[in-house]
């Protein structure tokens, strides 16, 4: 008996990856929060967040936490934007009789 689901034994693909960092980042997390949820590695997170900022998918702001500086990352509305389309397109493709 597998105590694995099927989805979280899937492959991601990039796009897959991309929305859920937008979903993660939604209110604002830092950069090891949103690790963690995406279930990413460093190296992945460390492409990934640059290249969202560079495009405009997230924005960075930096906040005082406990007298220190963070970076915090929110997904901005072009990348809201990018995960309306993006769920769908899952709904399209996961329903195909309903598409009329």
């Amino acid at each position: 008996m597998s105590i694995i689901n099927d989805d979280d034994a899937k492959r991601r693909d990039r796009h897959d990856i991309i929305a859920e960092i937008l979903r993660t980042a939604k209110e604002g997390k830092i950069k090891t929060h949103i690790m963690y949820k995406a279930r990413l590695s460093y190296a992945q997170i460390n492409e990934y967040i640059p290249a969202l900022v560079a495009n405009g998918f997230l924005e960075n702001t930096t906040i005082r936490l406990k007298k220190y500086p963070k970076k915090v990352f929110k997904t901005s509305q072009k990348g809201l934007k990018f995960l309306e389309s993006f769920e769908s397109m899952n709904k399209l493709w996961s329903n195909p009789s309903n598409s009329s």
